[in-house]
């Protein structure tokens, strides 16, 4: 979780959590507790991130959404003013549906590191991720876990937004 997470101005988000955190929590949940995990920027969400988030959702009994920090958004080259929106705004929105359990913040290129410190039964990404891609995949099989790739829903992308809003 990074400073601007944290904002002063932002309410508290009870569903906010760092990998250390989140191992409490993991104590006490029951063994068959089945977690699963997506990650992505989420800088303005459209239906299709809310489509993505409730199907992975369905696939356990909790969603943690890993968030990539504001500066892993601007590593990955999604353009200048990326992202439109900070983490801390990021997390506060979607931590407001009822799919997603827990945010992690991570500030990695990627989230192998975070998948291995949660260690998801189900790791989660959009259609656009074959699943031999999937970042984290031998962890979550190595463990027996499952590895999904949900077809996304058509016409939905923040770029595509983003440049729908520019020719307005």
């Amino acid at each position: 979780m990074t400073a601007d997470a944290r904002r002063a101005d932002m309410p508290a988000n009870p569903k906010l959590h760092t990998p250390e955190s989140f191992r409490e929590v993991r104590r006490g949940l029951p063994e068959s507790y089945r977690l699963v995990f997506t990650n992505g920027c989420f800088d303005i969400l459209h239906p299709g991130h809310v489509d993505l988030l409730q199907r992975a959702r369905a696939l356990g009994h909790g969603l943690m959404l890993g968030l990539n920090s504001d500066a892993s958004v601007r590593r990955l080259g999604k353009g200048p003013e990326r992202p439109l929106n900070s983490e801390a705004e990021r997390a506060f929105v979607l931590a407001g549906l009822a799919c997603v359990d827990f945010i992690v913040i991570f500030d990695e290129d990627t989230p192998l590191e975070l998948v291995r410190a949660v260690r998801p039964q189900v790791l989660v990404k959009g259609g656009d991720w074959p699943v031999e891609k999937i970042v984290g995949r031998e962890i979550v099989q190595a463990d027996g876990g499952e590895v999904v790739s949900l077809p996304l829903l058509p016409g939905y992308s923040t770029t595509g937004l983003v440049e729908r809003i520019r020719k307005l």
